[in-house]
């Protein structure tokens, strides 16, 4: 018997009618993204695994979809880890320059972080984040483990790393690393290189720095592709998704914020979908963890707070006790995260809550500013600041967006925020950047459920041509060039088949109009038209035929 088709949990077919409502879905927000001057761009759908780890915390990596390399990889694991000597070694780590980089580079933000502790602390938190990637903990290893290194706090720590280059770093390796530990890398390279993109965030930013001498800054694009990730599927949660994602780089100004607000207005008003705008900004949750005296747990913190809808305060206690906050610090932030009020009085209350706090005021302010501004705009959306708004993704650094829909429960619909140096993981230095992501499929789902499609967007053909045979197929032919000239959807059914099933052809796919020249219409130069929904029948020339349907 032959096994029944089927397709992986967490992706979709999509009929042509369902096409037809994406299509109308992309088109709008792609339009708007025109208008205001964004340029369009599209990357591979896979990455190097290099470019995709570490960039979205330890939750994000988990849930990257991992691309085995072609060809027999378990033969090539044993092959390749047989007889491992030195000169093999030697060639491994002199052509693998990035790998190299990049482990210096998560070195380096995990001491920026931990900044003011001992080297122990950056390397349980260095093991803690790439736990599941034996080859940048091969390499890390050497930094906590080389029995040369003298220093014991971050400081002077920092300076030995920054002082570090790839040369000499392979050289210590090569003395110090043991060799089942390269055979650890070397199966893991030879089994995944390469991952499917989780978002098209990180793979911009690779973009920019790879194309940055082709492009002007600041640079506006837009793209529109789908992702992937190994989440467990639910309802508006998905493996297979698209984004449509819009972000400029190389400018500091909080008028890009404003920008990208205006741009959520303007697509969802296109759209008819009733929206909030929640927005926070990563400065003050920062100022947040420090006055309560856990800023080494900023990211615990946002990772937990950013769950409250989902899980309800009581857990997101919980889960902070679990990740070692005290309960003293927990019970300060509750009237914090509880805040609530108007935008103004939110703000003058973080004004005294914060006070103590440089980083905390200057996202206050920043929120500040970008709220000033909208209140001068014809904005409809109402736009809030919500403390509790965190969004999980490491590379947030100032303001923070999340887009929900009023009338359907679902989660969010569109997401973003500001990353100061999210290019800088690839070498280019402080180019910071702000960017929403639009979630299409999501969307797609709130706009199935209000019926909110227009009627001409979904429909593929208003006019089908009638069979009779061949001389008057050949005469609709015809007809149908100047027909399609003017803008008309239309097509001729291919085969000189009965009536009744030509017009139950039109009937499933819901077109309006059906033409029908037989010889008397031929010898007149003229068309029956009749309207499917009324049964109204009209003998009309080319041209009143158009003029009747458009």
């Amino acid at each position: 018997m032959a096994q029944k088709p089927s397709i992986p949990a967490g992706t979709r077919d999509f009929s042509p009618v369902e096409m037809a409502k994406r299509n109308f879905i992309f088109d709008t927000i792609k339009s708007v993204f025109l208008k205001y001057g964004y340029q369009p761009i599209e990357t591979p759908a896979m990455e190097n695994l290099s470019t995709l780890m570490g960039k979205y915390g330890e939750e994000g990596d988990k849930l990257l979809f991992k691309i085995l390399n072609s060809g027999d990889y378990t033969n090539k694991i044993e092959t390749k880890s047989r007889g491992l000597n030195r000169s093999q070694l030697n060639k491994l780590l002199s052509c693998d320059k990035e790998l190299v980089e990049n482990c210096i580079f998560k070195i380096k933000e995990i001491r920026n972080r931990l900044e003011g502790y001992d080297v122990k602390d950056i390397e349980t938190e260095f093991n803690k984040n790439y736990e599941n990637d034996p080859i940048f903990i091969a390499f890390g290893k050497f930094f906590f483990y080389n029995s040369n290194l003298k220093y014991k706090k971050v400081d002077d720590f920092a300076t030995y790393i920054d002082n570090l280059t790839v040369n000499m770093l392979k050289s210590y390796v090569l003395k110090s690393i043991n060799i089942s530990s390269i055979k650890k890398i070397k199966e893991a390279r030879v089994i995944s290189e390469k991952g499917l993109r989780y978002d098209l965030t990180v793979p911009f930013a690779r973009f920019v720095v790879q194309h940055q001498n082709e492009i002007s800054f600041p640079f506006k694009r837009y793209q529109i592709q789908p992702v992937w990730r190994a989440d467990r599927p639910q309802k508006g949660r998905y493996r297979e998704f698209y984004q449509c994602d819009v972000d400029v780089v190389g400018s500091d100004s909080l008028m890009n914020e404003v920008e990208l607000i205006q741009i959520v207005d303007d697509v969802y008003k296109a759209l008819k979908i009733n929206v909030l705008v929640k927005m926070n900004n990563r400065k003050i949750l920062t100022g947040i963890a420090e006055i309560i005296g856990e800023a080494d747990k900023i990211v615990d913190i946002t990772v937990a707070i950013d769950k409250l809808d989902k899980i309800g305060l009581e857990k997101v206690n919980e889960e902070l006790l679990q990740k070692g906050l005290p309960q003293e610090a927990v019970d300060k932030l509750q009237p914090i995260i509880q805040l609530s009020g108007t935008n103004d009085e939110k703000i003058a209350t973080l004004k005294e809550v914060l006070a103590t706090s440089e980083t905390g005021l200057k996202g206050v302010e920043e929120i500040q500013t970008v709220l000033n501004y909208l209140n001068t705009l014809d904005i409809n959306t109402e736009v809030e600041l919500d403390l509790t708004l965190a969004r999980g993704l490491n590379y947030y650094t100032g303001a923070i967006f999340e887009v929900k829909a009023l009338d359907v429960e679902i989660g969010s619909i569109t997401g973003g925020g500001r990353y100061d140096d999210l290019t800088g993981i690839f070498g280019l230095k402080d180019v910071s950047g702000v960017g929403i992501s639009f979630g299409a499929d999501r969307i797609y789902d709130v706009m199935n459920q209000l019926d909110l499609y227009p009627k001409e967007s979904i429909v593929s053909t208003e006019l089908l041509f009638i069979n009779f045979g061949e001389k008057e197929a050949l005469y609709s032919l015809k007809a149908l060039q100047t027909i399609r000239k003017a803008g008309i959807k239309a097509e001729l059914y291919p085969d000189a088949a009965k009536m009744k099933k030509q017009m139950n052809y039109a009937n499933k796919k819901e077109i309006a109009y059906v033409a029908m020249a037989g010889e008397d219409e031929m010898n007149q130069g003229k068309v029956t038209l009749k309207n499917m929904a009324n049964g109204e029948q009209k003998l009309l020339t080319i041209d009143e035929l158009i003029k009747e349907i458009q």
